[in-house]
């Protein structure tokens, strides 16, 4: 695999929202993928695809199914309308939020919007205000990478090792820092003081590089 191209999200947003009735905010990352619409669903929904790019994944994935991703989240299909919606709840170290991801054609291609809505409340607040989007952001920015090597290939798996000794290089290390920085842009651009949005991706890059 290539990573000398690497590419995660083309664009990023932080929002404030509300979920049924509740404050909350929203993450959002988009990319273009020059695929069929049905070849990307299926790269996001096909249990035999899934671990190819992302993670061992269990579970009934189907509409009310529940899903078990190996050594991470877990949670309910709460919609599937193929190919275009699929959203689902992210249950993780006792904490709920929710991922909703579209599909829409566009120009050659088909564009993917993901959006990680996350309630205001005391659980999740200490977590924003240490690290802020980037938390949530870097990792989409690493799986938004992995899907597109993937459909890059023609639909084959990722060399783990070779994933794994990327991430600890000097260009995995940039990818990321650089990921952080993205997301704590769209931070201050949402509104956050410019410092400490800064200060939140700092320290969200300490953490995905280890340094």
């Amino acid at each position: 695999m290539d990573y000398s191209r690497a590419l995660g999200t083309e664009f990023r947003e932080v929002r404030d929202v509300e979920h049924e009735g509740e404050p909350a905010r929203a993450v959002e990352g988009s990319r273009l993928y020059s695929t069929a619409a049905d070849d990307l669903w299926a790269a996001l929904t096909d249990v035999e695809r899934i671990p190819r790019w992302f993670l061992p994944i269990h579970g009934d994935l189907k509409l009310g199914g529940r899903y078990q991703l190996e050594g991470n989240a877990e949670g309910t299909i709460t919609r599937c309308d193929p190919p275009e919606a699929l959203d689902v709840t992210w249950e993780f170290a006792g904490n709920i939020s929710w991922v909703s991801v579209r599909l829409a054609p566009e120009g050659g291609g088909v564009r993917l919007t993901l959006v990680h809505t996350m309630l205001k409340d005391e659980a999740s607040e200490a977590h924003w205000k240490t690290y802020g989007p980037g938390a949530t952001g870097v990792g989409w920015d690493l799986s938004f990478l992995g899907l597109g090597m993937h459909l890059e290939s023609g639909g084959g798996a990722i060399d783990r090792e070779e994933g794994d000794a990327w991430l600890v290089s000097a260009a995995g290390k940039a990818f990321m820092r650089d990921s952080a920085d993205s997301w704590g842009r769209a931070h201050a651009t949402a509104g956050e003081d410019s410092q400490v949005a800064e200060a939140m991706a700092a320290r969200t890059a300490g953490f995905y590089t280890g340094e």
